[in-house]
């Protein structure tokens, strides 16, 4: 494709990743830069005279007039080649976008089949244990994912998140999607932290905010686009029914939801009744990060009966092979998960069910079950579902 779009949450690393997989003749702006976003909005034409592809362009949502440009550009070079010219058109423009409302809008009108998608969330637990010497597995919780917290560890991880729900998700995210009610908006993002890894209930946290219900799904919605939330479906053979089943409600950073929760210090949370919970939600994001940075097609479901069997995640492949994760806080103290006893009409075949826990090395713990700690989740699942 001729554009190539990575997507991802304010300050989750976009641009260092572009400019390290970047050839030296492209060159790189930000349209952060108010200088260089006056000359996109007024003179598009202009902008690309001075910025001509290979170019990386960091938040690109904010000038919209681009959008048309570029179009006429790859429509132009597509021309030529058709007439036998010999002409480039892979990866001319490397765009980059942090508020997902005002790109997709943008990108859906005027890029259709011009563009190709790809998403960066925070660092995974696997990526910060191969690549930062200094981690240990509880920072996680308070500090997610966030690369500036590992890079610079002197910065206030309490203000550094304070910030960004002040900055990106109250002022940016909010504004964009046309959200007024600022207030309660800002109060609904506690309450959903609150409730991260457990089935999502919008009656019940708008009854708190003093809002309606649907005005709950609308800003989960938003923040869903915006990657903040992932909305996890229960697994159903029948799609109707699994259309209609209430979701599970996750954040994608646990630092941001820690912060949003109240958490200043990593000791009491890990004493506390959340700390199962946001450990669930660790677990989910590895999931998400490592099927979204390495491109997989995968599915991923929970799953629970009526008479209370249940397993936290079903990552499935396009092909049918499914891999079965227990989210479990502890170590030694971690029981096997019989796959057998797990046997019920509608569950698809799983060959072990895996217990990821905090720490430890990967043992079975039965015949059919597996202790895999959360630093090797990743490599588990691209060797199963290879």
């Amino acid at each position: 494709m001729p554009v190539q779009i990575l997507r991802g949450m304010r300050q989750c690393g976009k641009s260092s990743l572009l400019a390290h997989l970047a050839e030296p003749a492209r060159k790189h702006v930000t349209l952060d830069d108010l200088r260089v976003r006056q000359t996109a909005l007024a003179d598009p034409a202009l902008f690309f005279l001075q910025y001509p592809p290979p170019i990386i362009v960091d938040e690109v949502q904010y000038a919209p007039t681009l959008f048309p440009e570029i179009k006429l550009r790859v429509d132009a070079l597509r021309m030529q080649r058709l007439a036998g010219k010999a002409v480039g058109l892979n990866s001319l423009w490397w765009l980059t976008g942090s508020n997902q409302v005002l790109l997709a809008n943008h990108v859906r009108e005027t890029l259709s089949g011009r563009a190709a998608y790809n998403t960066l969330h925070t660092l995974s637990i696997s990526e910060l244990t191969r690549g930062v010497p200094s981690f240990a597995l509880p920072q996680a919780f308070l500090r997610g994912g966030w690369p500036e917290l590992y890079i610079d560890p002197g910065l206030d991880v309490t203000r550094y998140l304070n910030d960004y729900v002040g900055t990106f998700l109250e002022k940016d995210v909010a504004q964009s999607a046309g959200i007024q009610k600022l207030q309660s908006f800002g109060k609904a993002l506690g309450l959903l932290a609150s409730r991260t890894a457990c089935v999502f209930n919008a009656s019940e946290i708008a009854l708190h905010c003093g809002v309606k219900s649907v005005t709950v799904q609308e800003w989960t919605s938003v923040l869903e686009r915006n990657l903040v939330l992932h909305l996890l479906p229960g697994y159903q053979t029948n799609l109707n029914k699994r259309l209609t089943k209430s979701p599970k409600l996750y954040f994608l950073d646990t630092g941001l939801a820690a912060r949003l929760q109240g958490w200043s210090d990593v000791g009491p949370l890990l004493n506390s009744p959340q700390a199962g919970l946001l450990f669930e939600t660790l677990v989910l994001s590895e999931i998400i990060k490592t099927r979204d940075h390495f491109a997989k097609d995968w599915s991923v479901y929970f799953w629970r009966t009526k008479e209370g069997d249940e397993i936290d995640f079903l990552v499935m492949n396009r092909q049918g092979t499914c891999a079965a994760l227990e989210a479990k806080l502890g170590v030694q103290s971690v029981a096997p998960v019989a796959v057998a006893r797990k046997r019920r009409p509608g569950l698809p075949e799983v060959r072990e069910i895996a217990v990821v826990t905090i720490g430890g090395e990967k043992q079975m713990l039965s015949t059919d079950s597996v202790r895999i700690p959360i630093s090797e989740a990743a490599s588990y699942l691209l060797e199963t579902l290879a």
